[in-house]
């Protein structure tokens, strides 16, 4: 992660110990992060029921998780494998801090778009339905992209050349810039996420509460005596104003994929809250002494959480689910054992692209 900011140059190894180990876990996370997300991303565009506005969000956090696995990944492990020495140049290294934070900053503020989003649809349900099309959502999505670029320029203008710079060692330089950037990245957004989903929790449950009992008080009594009922025990017909206006405030798919939401979130502060503590301490107390082994610990830990996610839209997500286990299908169909060559696969072509 590109906070690392006061890790000590290690010795110049070019086979570390326990590099094997870092070279088989890097390629299968970096395996793992490709896959899952990728199958996010093309899942969403092939299946017209998962391009929700919550899944513009995680189309966009999946884009995230891929981008750091195709241009972080690959040279962290490179670096885990040669015991911590960078051997690939200042500028080389100053591109990857920038990525590094860059990316990681975007998924936490598209995880807290998430929460503006969804906050807005239980607050102001009638004005969030009437501007459709998700455009607020891509002005939301392209708004994070542009911040967290705001927060990662200055590594790539100058801020890493510091004087007396060890070229052996790719980190941060300014302590200062590794407690602002992570005070912007993720100290300020987090407890603003978690009060934001509270709320709409919290609505939403009123909601649900306040739907259900207006349902059930609209249910028209059965008369006790003989005859025809009374008109005023027969639904009236509503204008066609009155029923447009009848809409529930949020679609059922949606009420579902806020649900895994809190799961999201959860598995992300689980991720990276102990990478950020460890390097706020260090960046604030260059006199503690943190072991190098936690550091490592810390980053594979924050590095998994882009591997978690398609996962728990396996598991918690029954759409996604769905969607999966037919995409997975038709990779099997579209590539068979060699006794089974020849047989039609179009129908798993058709029941998956619309």
């Amino acid at each position: 992660m590109g906070n690392r900011s006061a890790a000590d140059a290690p010795g110049l190894l070019t086979w570390a110990p326990g590099a094997a180990a870092a070279l088989a876990g890097g390629v299968l996370l970096i395996g793992l992060v490709l896959a899952g997300n990728a199958l996010v991303c093309v899942s969403v565009a092939a299946e017209r029921a998962l391009q929700t506005p919550t899944n513009y969000f995680i189309v966009s956090l999946a884009a995230a998780d891929l981008l750091l696995a195709l241009l972080v990944l690959p040279l962290f492990v490179y670096s885990e494998v040669q015991g911590g020495v960078w051997l690939l140049g200042p500028r080389l290294c100053d591109a990857l801090m920038a990525m590094d934070v860059m990316l990681c900053t975007a998924s936490i503020f598209n995880l807290c778009a998430i929460s503006v989003d969804r906050f807005v649809a239980v607050a102001v349900p009638l004005r969030y339905n009437l501007q459709g099309g998700g455009g607020r959502q891509l002005l939301l999505i392209g708004a994070t992209w542009l911040l967290s670029a705001a927060v990662a320029a200055p590594v790539l203008c100058g801020l890493n050349d510091a004087h007396g710079r060890d070229p052996a060692v790719c980190r941060l330089e300014d302590r200062a810039y590794v407690v602002y950037s992570s005070v912007f990245s993720f100290l300020l957004p987090c407890p603003l996420m978690l009060l934001l989903y509270w709320a709409t929790f919290r609505g939403l449950r009123r909601w649900e509460a306040a739907r259900s009992a207006k349902l059930h008080g609209r249910a028209p009594r059965r008369p006790s005596g003989p005859g025809p009922p009374p008109l005023a025990a027969l639904p009236a017909e509503a204008p066609p104003q009155a029923r447009r206006k009848r809409h529930p405030k949020i679609t059922g798919r949606e009420r579902k994929a806020m649900r895994v939401l809190p799961v999201v979130v959860g598995a992300f502060l689980g991720c990276w809250t102990p990478f950020f503590v460890v390097h706020i301490t260090r960046a604030l107390c260059p006199t503690c002494a943190v072991p190098p082994r936690l550091v490592s610990a810390v980053t594979w830990l924050g590095y998994v959480n882009s591997a978690l996610n398609p996962i728990i839209y396996t598991v918690f997500n029954a759409e996604f689910r769905r969607v999966f286990r037919r995409a997975m299908r038709l990779c099997c169909r579209t590539n068979p054992h060699p006794r089974l060559r020849g047989q039609d696969s179009s129908l798993c072509w058709g029941g998956f692209v619309h």
